[in-house]
């Protein structure tokens, strides 16, 4: 399936979820002290009522769209006279399952936000004894599938569901994690990239892209930083899933080429496209708690090298601007916000602005 069907450049429809729906009031995006939880084992059609500030539609759009992008979604809502929408999700609509082990680790439980191509709010059955094993919490959102919004529902649904778990239950922050199957997987890599205050790794199972163009932009340069340092990648796929093993080979190398080397796979002999088995999960896992081993010298070198790209590209937008040559500028400009992101700004919004003063 192609990229664009998960994710697009801005457009109205981002723009119209920001906007205040006559059905949807505003939240607040903060909630008091935490409330008390018991329950565990398996839990179906958990509500939640919870907001998060990360979830926030404007939130979304600093962190997940190029900066360009997020300036021009805030230029057309001024320019609309509307204000912007607080959260995308109501929440006393939404269903989520929710596991939860017996016994909680010393240090807390462990937590896995699962994203699934599927719309149901399951549990894989199969999966609970291993997440026993981890003391890991699993909770995914229903109607939450591939058929789904994914800057609308996936992703903000993701975060209100590890925000609330961590509200209810006593969570390791350090064992955060988001996953996903299949599409699911790489909707979860985006929100890794875009949250690594709140995920420190991401399980990729038969599911993963390329960063760093418009349909997964980098984000700010402290958050994408993060990421590099922090943020580990599980690589799990079927041997005989030839089409995601072949999409793996080209997200770790963009990975590499944006030094991001905290990677890692695991094996899955025998299989096709199908979910991990409990063995696989069991060892993912088991890999994703390894602390993690840093090149300072190799990443420092690496993203010299890729500030001196962005920035001689920046220059040649302003000298085409200084030669009068403004549309060519503009066209330049575009390619770096979809390349370099976050890592470009904030000198890539002043072009822009300049740019858009000088016609």
């Amino acid at each position: 399936m192609h990229r664009q069907c998960y994710f697009a450049s801005v457009n109205a429809r981002f723009l119209l979820l920001l906007l205040v729906a006559s059905a949807m009031p505003l939240f607040a995006a903060t909630v008091d002290a935490p409330t008390t939880a018991v329950a565990t084992g398996l839990q179906r059609d958990v509500v939640f009522s919870d907001y998060s500030p990360l979830s926030s539609s404007m939130e979304l759009a600093r962190r997940l769209l190029s900066p360009l992008n997020a300036m021009r979604v805030s230029q057309e809502l001024a320019r609309s006279g509307q204000p912007a929408r607080e959260q995308s999700i109501d929440l006393a609509r939404e269903k989520f399952a929710v596991y939860v082990p017996a016994q909680a680790p010393p240090r807390g439980y462990a937590l896995l936000v699962f994203v699934p191509p599927w719309q149901e709010a399951t549990v894989p059955a199969r999966w609970t004894a291993t997440l026993d094993r981890h003391g890991m919490i699993f909770v995914s959102a229903g109607n939450s599938g591939n058929t789904t919004d994914v800057l609308d529902r996936r992703e903000p649904l993701a975060l209100l569901a590890a925000y609330n778990i961590m509200r209810r239950y006593r969570v390791d922050p350090g064992r955060v994690y988001v996953g996903g199957f299949s599409g699911g997987s790489r909707v979860a890599m985006h929100i890794a990239l875009g949250y690594p205050d709140l995920f420190r790794g991401a399980l990729l199972d038969a599911g993963s892209d390329p960063i760093g163009d418009a349909s997964i932009p980098l984000p700010p340069v402290d958050l994408f930083r993060q990421f590099q340092n922090s943020t580990q990648l599980l690589y799990a796929t079927g041997q005989h899933d030839e089409d995601h093993l072949d999409m793996d080979v080209h997200s770790r190398d963009s990975m590499h080429a944006w030094c991001v080397f905290h990677l890692a796979t695991v094996a899955m002999p025998l299989a096709g496209h199908d979910l991990a088995a409990p063995a696989t999960l069991n060892r993912a896992l088991d890999e994703l708690s390894k602390p993690l081993k840093s090149d300072p010298g190799k990443l420092a070198a690496c993203r010299q090298r890729i500030d001196n790209e962005w920035a001689a590209q920046l220059t040649q937008v302003d000298d085409l601007l200084a030669e009068g040559k403004r549309d060519d500028a503009r066209t330049l400009l575009d390619k770096v916000d979809a390349h370099y992101g976050g890592l470009a700004a904030p000198r890539s919004v002043k072009l822009a602005e300049k740019i858009d003063a000088s016609h």
